[in-house]
């Protein structure tokens, strides 16, 4: 576990999966301790897949690869390759362990910079092959409610950088989604109100580059923290009729597989590709309002 610290943030970012673990502001902690009543984990990174494959398979090239939801290096052992005292960052490369689920030859970096109350999370992938590459990324942090009391419903709001015309997907079968059907974001003064049963059909998927900034309000709709990104889907999700006391604010690059879908991993929706020796660069910033 490696600390980063200024006069406003202490964070704490573990080598497993290069994991954020811990914001601490004013001696509060602001992301989800992983607590496995209700969630076992902080903020992974979800690659080469984001949400789910139709019943964990996808297929490449005529050939099959079984891979479980979000992917694999969440739950791997990055190397720490760069450590300073406001930035730390992490790697990971294709090995025998993954070519049985990912057949592509890559170098996946991860990093975090703290500047005052905000921190940069920055990803790099490298296609270190000879042939295209092709993969999602995304986040999935969860942070506390402000006010959470679990005798009460309500948890507070989250806002946007938009106020109208927002629409969002559900997910509908094993994990995937049935992006044919949209529903619209009912927001309140601007705002989404957030209650136990926000979240009771899953997660809510923008997508479309609806939203670049998500920020979450407490019950007297005080600014309590914000995410702000340039990803193409946003998802937002508590765990289903849990009363969990957290909720995750989540920009990815990619999208879990449309229900039954068969095609090549290629053309799945919202795929990222890479030319042999190309990189890409993504991630998101948390600002602690």
């Amino acid at each position: 576990m490696r600390t980063l610290s200024n006069s406003e943030l202490t964070i704490k970012v573990s080598p497993h999966g290069a994991e954020l673990c811990s914001i601490l502001h004013d001696g509060k902690e602001y992301l989800w301790q992983a607590d496995p009543a209700f969630w076992k984990r902080h903020s992974p990174v979800l690659f080469p897949i984001v949400g789910s494959v139709w019943e964990n398979e996808y297929r490449h090239e005529g050939v099959s690869y079984a891979l479980t939801q979000h992917g694999f290096a969440r739950d791997m052992e990055f190397e720490l390759v760069l450590e300073q005292e406001d930035e730390v960052r992490y790697r990971l490369v294709d090995n025998e362990e993954t070519h049985k689920k990912y057949p592509f030859p890559f170098c996946l970096e991860i990093g975090y910079r703290i500047e005052g109350k905000r921190i940069e999370v920055l990803w790099k992938v490298i296609n270190t092959g000879t042939c295209e590459m092709h993969f999602q990324i995304g986040a999935h942090p969860a942070f506390y409610y402000p006010d959470y009391d679990a005798e009460t419903t309500d948890r507070g709001y989250f806002g946007f950088d938009k106020t109208e015309g927002l629409h969002y997907i559900l997910i509908s079968e094993k994990g995937c989604a049935a992006p044919d059907k949209e529903y619209l974001l009912e927001l309140t003064d601007g705002l989404l109100p957030l209650d136990i049963h926000s979240f009771d059909k899953d997660a809510l998927i923008l997508e479309n580059s609806q939203v670049k900034e998500v920020t979450l309000y407490d019950k007297e709709k005080k600014p309590y923290l914000s995410l702000y990104f340039d990803t193409p889907v946003v998802g937002l999700w508590s765990p289903p009729a849990k009363n969990a006391p957290f909720v995750c604010i989540e920009p990815w690059y990619g999208r879990c597989d449309r229900a039954r879908y068969k095609g090549e991993y290629k053309d799945k929706d919202w795929m990222q590709h890479l030319a042999p020796g190309e990189v890409f660069n993504g991630g998101y910033t948390i600002d602690i309002r």
